[in-house]
């Protein structure tokens, strides 16, 4: 398989899953309306409203769901296309055992999915408990991060025992770190990592999708470089329903992605990054996805310690929402910063 072997048949791809995506969004959105699947306020009816939920108790109402829509796509289109790949001239090549690798790959794509899918449903049905700041809506934290490491333990298990990864590959340097039995937490980290940035990233209309579909541009190409056909058709599709979903979700949103969304995707984005070897780029790549974690755990620390924010609000999104800076300025921003650190990225994968 060569790149441009495989490039017709993943920009097909791209196509054929954003036109299936634009047929079934909008009656989803519909059927979400009529489920009552939609952002509930979160402030306290009484006393004083906490920042947070000044600037996004306006987005109530709105449908949450997004994510589960191009999950079931995805899952759906890569099902019944996958078997067809060879037919059409391409050959089928992994880096490593490809059946393996797709059952980590959609592994952590379903699981972390459910995981998140299980925290919306109770953010919307089940009764709020009083928290350190407003109410608190949905599984506790505690609950949810304990989950994920299990979850991110299982797919390190197969990254080191049934795929054999157990490299860390230093660019510039060249230089390849044996991690031997330590790649499983090292691998585990990564994943929860990014599963929690790209959570808390979600806080914007079209923030965190549109970053996460500049992320698969540059993996995109990486994985096409690497010659790796599944993960190259699984991120063509993956591209294809984000682009119809980026349509309905840009402000103002008309759907959410949800945590089912947002867990699945960080999740996956760290597993592409990992399947890749190129851990360090995805790093720079994923960026954004980064500082704003950073900013949370910054702002977490400064009341911890100092009894105080280090920050005006967190992550660090909000505090340009209070400063004024309008929602479309600052996605539209972030995805600028994306672009450049993507192409950072792709040029430390490949030195």
């Amino acid at each position: 398989m060569t790149l441009p072997n495989v490039l017709p048949l993943a920009l097909g791809l791209i196509l054929f899953s954003f036109f299936v995506t634009s047929i079934l969004i909008i009656p989803y959105i519909n059927l979400l309306y009529r489920l009552h699947l939609t952002r509930r306020k979160e402030a306290p009816r009484r006393g004083k409203v906490p920042i947070f939920d000044e600037y996004h108790d306006v987005k109530a109402g709105t449908p949450v769901g997004g994510g589960v829509l191009i999950i079931l796509v995805v899952l759906l289109l890569f099902y019944l296309l996958f078997p067809f790949a060879s037919h059409m001239g391409v050959y089928i090549r992994s880096s490593h055992d490809f059946k393996w690798e797709l059952f980590a790959i959609f592994f952590t794509f379903l699981s972390f999915g459910l995981l998140g899918l299980s925290d919306d449903l109770m953010k919307m049905f089940s009764k709020p408990k009083p928290g350190v700041l407003g109410l608190w809506f949905g599984m506790t934290r505690k609950t949810k991060f304990i989950l994920q490491w299990v979850l991110a333990f299982i797919v390190g298990a197969i990254l080191y025992y049934k795929l054999g990864i157990h490299f860390l590959h230093l660019p510039f340097v060249n230089v390849n770190i044996n991690l031997g039995f330590f790649y499983l937490f090292f691998s585990a980290f990564v994943i929860v990592t990014f599963t929690n940035a790209f959570n808390i990233t979600d806080g914007l209309d079209g923030l965190s999708s549109g970053l996460f579909l500049i992320c698969l541009v540059a993996f995109g190409i990486i994985s096409s470089a690497s010659l790796d056909t599944p993960l190259s058709l699984f991120i063509a599709l993956l591209l294809g329903s984000l682009f119809a979903f980026l349509y309905f979700n840009v402000w103002p949103a008309r759907i959410f992605l949800g945590d089912a969304g947002a867990l699945s995707f960080g999740a996956t984005l760290a597993v592409v990054g990992l399947l890749t070897g190129s851990i360090v780029a995805l790093t720079i790549v994923g960026g954004v996805f980064i500082i704003e974690l950073v900013s949370s755990f910054v702002q977490i620390v400064g009341w911890k310690f100092l009894k105080r924010p280090l920050l005006p609000l967190a992550p660090l999104h909000n505090s340009f929402l209070l400063r004024g800076w309008e929602e479309p300025k600052i996605v539209f921003r972030a995805w600028l910063v994306g672009i450049v650190l993507a192409i950072f990225g792709l040029w430390l994968s490949m030195i």
